[in-house]
């Protein structure tokens, strides 16, 4: 999830756009640039690594040593006049490696669009050929620079017509901001499901993807709707509606949020934010990879081609935390669908057991991170033993995509919170792609099966976004009630069992509560000795072909006095007389459900956890990325 800034107005636009970006270095980058435009006069400057990078990038343009491309990809200086018109990007890596042709912002051949994108452009491939047989040449790896090649194409000395008519060729989920060299003073943003905000000044207008970055010059915001387009001028802002152009109008509201509120988006801590995040996780992961509909586009596993995987004897995963629980949903998902077997082993303990492994096994590596050692460690035994090995990983560049043979990145954007949150779901999603790839090549799911499965898996999104938007007052009744409770346990069956792991987990992570997880059905192998009338048992009971197993394991729980938590699919009414509380989650097929069924385990952690006074985003003891043994 990249950070976009723009900005119309009188004052200088270039120290602006620095200091714009320096406030939206949280959200993490591994690139960054800016273009400003002055009169006819466009110069652009972009670098590799960090906003340092970028301003010495910057300082070298202006003394007439390169590293800026201008209007027609040569190097120039910046111009004497500030300019007034500016975009600007940090860029969190999705398409393409990491390296300075790949960094925004981008433009069209001719160097007469420009722009900056936060997001996933799904069709880019298709557009891309079509741009190119009609003699496009495009000088980058992304998918965010078609967007530049096909405003071009439309464009005729109307900068918002032009945006329009591109917005309308776009599948996906992105955010984008453009400028046109012949038009100064004029900066058109669109919309779809990614974030945008206009700041509102005297003479000036700001645009980003957040407001820490123009919070210290306006605290006049407007919120661009989804299909929606904004065109900024020094004296105001027009919305348009991206579908027909017409007219709307958007309330200007007061933000009273200080810097650190500002850059949680308006979220109380980092980590309530970042649940908030996970529908656009889960999207830009699967985004283009779906986006056939009829199967599963891995193109970007590297040198992990179709007839490996179609012959692939055995599946090892080897992670470490919440990475090995989304490996356990992987588990469940490649057996059944692909029907390859699948052996899972925490990183740690897979590095020194002698395992026996080879030249028909697939390793699989996750970490968010891609540096965690342990996981890192075991990779490279499996490499050295012969096989071939799979990296699934958060972070362009990282260590495990230096040591896999093919890598499948996940997009969720920088996670500050220690607890994992959008990163699991995302894993999780990485996961049932790979299932569904090596089922399609396989043939082990009939055609019709494939292509439903699919097509739930990208209403997934939607249905997380609809379980958040309804609010969490059922959870938070729950939490109020349990908070001082000194012991919780979690059962699942089946799929349900990773999300047990993951949702005990997240309780102990950041509550400090002694917590236990269970498959439901060794409960009675020693875990129903810890059960009395105070014990909390939070149960994943989403529709599958086990619940009725997992319901009599709720009988017996009930039966010793404890209290029932179960998470469960909405519309389900047999479990209202087993359970003590429910928590309904959007239907969607029994497989998939860890994706909605993980979200209220989180929120219960998070709200126990505020509720005994607790720092979420930084829990005692606790790393973010683990690189050490």
């Amino acid at each position: 999830m990249c950070g976009i800034v723009g900005y119309v107005g009188a004052r200088p636009v270039q120290g602006l756009l620095l200091a714009a970006l320096e406030r939206l270095e949280y959200r993490g980058y591994d690139s960054a640039g800016i273009a400003t435009l002055f009169a006819d006069r466009l110069d652009s400057v972009r670098a590799v690594g960090n906003l340092q990078a970028l301003r010495s990038a910057v300082a070298r343009a202006a003394n007439g040593n390169g590293a800026g491309a201008g209007s027609n990809g040569s190097a120039t200086a910046v111009a004497v006049a500030e300019p007034s018109t500016g975009i600007g990007h940090t860029r969190w890596a999705t398409h393409g490696r990491v390296c300075e042709r790949n960094a925004h912002p981008h433009m069209d051949e001719a160097g007469r669009i420009h722009i900056v994108v936060n997001g996933i452009v799904e069709n880019y491939l298709t557009l891309k050929r079509e741009l190119t047989a009609r003699g496009c040449a495009f000088a980058s790896e992304t998918d965010a620079e078609v967007i530049a090649h096909v405003i071009a194409r439309h464009y005729d000395g109307d900068l918002p017509a032009a945006v329009q008519a591109a917005y309308g060729e776009l599948v996906g989920h992105f955010a984008f901001v453009a400028m046109a060299t012949g038009e100064p003073g004029v900066l058109v943003g669109a919309r779809r499901e990614c974030p945008l905000v206009v700041g509102r000044g005297d003479g000036e207008q700001f645009l980003a993807s957040a407001v820490p970055a123009f919070l210290e010059h306006t605290r006049q915001v407007q919120f661009i709707e989804n299909g929606e387009l904004v065109v900024l001028r020094p004296d105001g802002a027009e919305f348009r509606s991206a579908a027909t152009g017409e007219v709307v109008e958007r309330e200007i509201v007061e933000v009273d949020w200080d810097a650190e509120t500002a850059e949680k988006g308006g979220y109380e801590t980092f980590m309530l934010k970042e649940i908030h995040e996970q529908p656009q996780a889960i999207a830009e992961t699967i985004a283009d990879r779906t986006a056939r509909g009829v199967g599963v586009d891995l193109g970007d596993l590297g040198a992990i081609d179709d007839a490996f995987l179609r012959d692939v004897r055995r599946i090892v995963v080897v992670a470490c935390g919440t990475s090995y629980h989304a490996g356990l949903i992987g588990r469940y998902a490649i057996e059944r669908w692909a029907r390859v077997p699948v052996e899972m082993d925490i990183a740690s303990e897979y590095r020194y057991r002698d395992p026996v492994v080879g030249p028909y096994d697939l390793v699989v590596g996750i970490s968010q991170s891609g540096e965690t050692a342990d996981t890192l460690a075991a990779m490279r035994l499996a490499r050295e033993s012969g096989a071939t090995v799979l990296a699934i990983t958060n972070v362009m560049g990282s260590q495990v995509t230096r040591d896999a043979d093919g890598v499948l990145f996940t997009r969720a954007g920088l996670e500050i919170g220690v607890a994992a949150t959008k990163t699991f779901v995302a894993q999780v999603a990485a996961m049932y792609l790979l299932a569904l790839r090596l089922a399609e090549l396989r043939g082990t799911l009939p055609a019709a099966r494939l292509r439903e499965l699919i097509a739930e898996l990208k209403r997934v999104p939607g249905s997380v976004a609809a379980l958040l938007e309804r609010g969490d007052d059922d959870v938070q009744a729950i939490a109020r009630r349990h908070y001082k409770a000194e012991f919780f346990l979690y059962l699942g069956r089946h799929i349900g069992l990773p999300v047990a792991l993951e949702g005990a987990l997240k309780l102990k992570e950041i509550s400090y509560i002694a917590t236990d997880a269970y498959a439901a059905g060794e409960m009675k192998h020693g875990p129903i000795a810890l059960l009395d009338d105070d014990t909390p048992v939070v149960c994943v009971a989403t529709d599958s072909p086990v619940l009725e197993k997992l319901i009599s394991n709720i009988q017996e729980v009930r039966v010793r006095g404890a209290h029932v938590i179960a998470v469960a699919t909405a519309g389900n009414d047999e479990l209202q007389e087993h359970a003590d509380e429910i928590v309904a989650v959007p239907a969607t097929d029994w497989m998939l459900a860890p994706l909605l069924a993980v979200i209220p385990l989180q929120l219960l952690a998070y709200r126990v956890a505020r509720l005994r006074g607790l720092d979420v985003d930084q829990p005692r003891n606790l790393a973010k990325t683990v690189t050490v043994e």
